[in-house]
């Protein structure tokens, strides 16, 4: 009897336990309960919100275009989305990361309704519907794993919106990388050069000009020359390909752009350049020279100023006093028109003299050349004829005068300091001066010159400086008598 009561209290403590633990968790399953309604009222409030987040943009630009419409009197106002567009567009426009910008707003608001949309329709908690909704935005086969129609549903709609998203991306990228190489191909870049030579215009002396430039910069280990033109870069390139000359290490570089417009001046370097040569229009003179002296303007606008002279190729002898008074002392001048008239007659006079000229103009033998030598300074201009063994003194650039040259000065001008010496040599880096020789004695012989018959010319042909093309030294004016 003693042992069947012992059982029996055991039993009875067990039962009571039992209906304890019954009562707990009938209790939690009350709490649990309490706690899951809010939690469900919450989800459908963030279903809710997502989806008029969604639309309710849509439905307010609606309703205030159809107001405006309502109040548009006479046809006179514009419409309120044509206003939306235009400052859309302008803003686009007007900034520059604008588009990536409304592209990232855009990706968070996808992200944001996605996670609170799966939020709603799902029994996640919210930052893992965010992260969800970041995977398919950036992966559209993550949805594939989704279970019920709501939570389809909403995936599939984030997986479209992100294919959306991805397709804007992969546009703008296209489209910058497709701009930057536009503009190389276009010549927009700029030049970061220094020591160059500047060529602006576009002419039909341009393929000479390079080839004489390029024989030039060959004693210097080679160079660079920039072109611009109002032209494509590639049409210049594909052109001067064409030149069959060789470059002799020299780089040629050309871009599109306007010498009238300072920013594209400073596109290709225009303050460091070694030396600016402009070159004239093909038509009218008057509009070429023009053209040259708008030019020559803008040069001198240039704020960090210019490193190097320019050279202006005219049309019009009358015109280079108003471009030399514009441009100061960095202008020097060529009427290359005048000046092939004028050597024409020259070697109508005297046969041969047209080699002679293109040996001493051109780059493939002898040239002339301007330098200073202060181990000179003081010395009779005699001296110094007989001071060069491989070059021919003929003039001096006097530095008293603001560099005025002066050819075959008297042989007692003793040079000052500063002065410079024209020379005809090879090339510069072959001459310099070297101690006075010694000069023998001589008996000095009187060469009688002969009277010079008169000369006639017949001139075939008409063009408009014929004027300026016949004028020559009074020396020869009686001598000559031109027929056309």
């Amino acid at each position: 009897q003693g042992q069947l009561g012992a059982a029996t209290a055991k039993l009875q403590s067990c039962i009571v336990v039992m209906d304890s633990s019954l009562d707990m968790s009938s209790v939690f399953s009350y709490q649990s309960n309490d706690e899951f309604v809010p939690s469900r009222s919450l989800k459908n409030f963030s279903l809710l919100l997502s989806l008029s987040a969604l639309y309710a943009p849509i439905i307010i630009l609606k309703y205030i275009d159809l107001l405006s419409r309502l109040r548009r009197s006479g046809g006179s106002e514009v419409a309120f989305n044509k206003r939306l567009a235009y400052r859309v567009d302008i803003f686009l426009s007007l900034h520059p990361y604008a588009k990536p910008l409304v592209l990232l707003v855009g990706t968070m608001l996808l992200i944001g309704l996605g996670g609170l949309a799966l939020y709603g329709v799902t029994d996640d908690s919210l930052s893992d519907c965010l992260w969800l909704s970041w995977t398919f935005v950036a992966d559209a086969g993550n949805h594939a794993n989704a279970v019920g129609f709501g939570p389809k549903l909403v995936s599939v709609s984030i997986s479209i919106g992100g294919m959306l998203v991805f397709a804007m991306m992969l546009g703008l990228v296209t489209d910058s990388i497709s701009e930057k190489f536009d503009s190389l191909r276009k010549g927009r870049s700029e030049v970061i050069e220094q020591s160059h030579t500047l060529i602006l215009g576009w002419s039909d002396k341009l393929g000479s000009l390079l080839n004489q430039i390029c024989i030039a910069n060959e004693s210097l280990g080679g160079g660079t020359i920039v072109v611009m033109a109002e032209r494509d870069k590639e049409e210049m390139e594909a052109d001067i390909a064409k030149m069959e000359f060789d470059m002799k290490g020299t780089a040629v570089i050309c871009r599109s752009g306007s010498p009238l417009i300072l920013a594209d001046l400073k596109k290709v370097s225009v303050s460091k350049a070694r030396a600016i040569v402009v070159l004239a229009e093909e038509g009218n003179a008057d509009q070429s020279d023009a053209r040259a002296l708008r030019i020559v303007l803008s040069l001198t606008g240039v704020k960090e100023g210019l490193r190097g002279h320019i050279v202006v190729e005219l049309s019009d002898l009358d015109n280079e006093v108003l471009v030399k008074l514009v441009g100061g002392d960095l202008v020097e001048t060529v009427v290359a028109h005048d000046v092939i008239g004028r050597l024409m007659i020259q070697c109508a006079r005297q046969p041969g003299l047209a080699q002679i000229w293109e040996d001493i103009l051109g780059f493939e033998n002898c040239e002339f050349y301007i330098k200073r030598w202060p181990q000179l300074v003081g010395m009779q201009f005699e001296d110094v004829l007989i001071s060069f063994p491989d070059a021919v003194p003929c003039g001096i650039k006097m530095a008293s005068y603001g560099g005025k040259i002066i050819l075959n000065p008297d042989d007692c001008y003793v040079l000052q300091e500063g002065d410079e010496v024209i020379v005809i040599a090879e090339d510069d880096d072959t001459y310099t001066p070297s101690p006075l020789p010694k000069v023998k004695e001589a008996v000095y012989i009187d060469i009688v010159r002969h009277e010079r018959n008169s000369q006639k010319i017949l001139l075939c042909g008409m063009r408009r400086d014929i004027d300026d093309m016949i004028v020559v030294s009074p020396f020869f004016k009686p001598l000559i008598t031109f027929s056309l």
